[in-house]
């Protein structure tokens, strides 16, 4: 299964990663619209989770598992494992905001929705053509989209 992988040799710390993900899940479809109104009023968030510290900085999102945690604890199945893709997927009418799922991630991918009692989680665009946003974006090629 094709994954996101971060290379934090080349990420330098741009944030367009982010500037893509929330444009591509926006209504609008608008980066300035997403940024300036969307995310503020309807509390559009990233999927990713830029990690920083000195100069090392990396893009985190989720890693699709083989063997998920979050979807082991989620109680409400709206995380499930897709058997045709391998893709982690998300329901968000199904979630209850237990916030089991984020705290089992060892990865720290599973964020809280700013403004909602659910989560935000990476979905890899799968309804873009030609992949994720993010990969899409990025000016140094910090982020890969493959399978290894």
């Amino acid at each position: 299964m094709k994954r996101v992988y971060p290379d934090k040799e080349y990420c330098i710390g741009c944030h367009l990663c982010e500037l893509a993900c929330i444009t591509v899940h926006s209504k609008s479809q608008d980066l300035i619209i997403a940024y300036t109104q969307e995310r503020l009023e309807d509390g559009l968030k990233a999927c990713k989770r830029f990690q920083e510290k000195g100069p090392t900085c990396v893009a985190l999102s989720c890693r699709h598992c083989d063997d998920p945690a979050c979807v082991a604890a989620c109680i409400s199945g709206a995380l499930q494992k897709d058997p045709e893709t391998g893709a982690t997927t998300y329901d968000i009418e199904k979630c209850v905001g237990c916030w089991s799922c984020l705290m089992a991630c060892p990865y720290g991918a599973i964020q809280r929705h700013p403004t909602l009692n659910k989560i935000v989680k990476c979905d890899l665009c799968r309804d873009r053509e030609g992949g994720p946003a993010c990969v899409a974006a990025c000016p140094n090629m910090a982020l890969k989209f493959e399978e290894r």
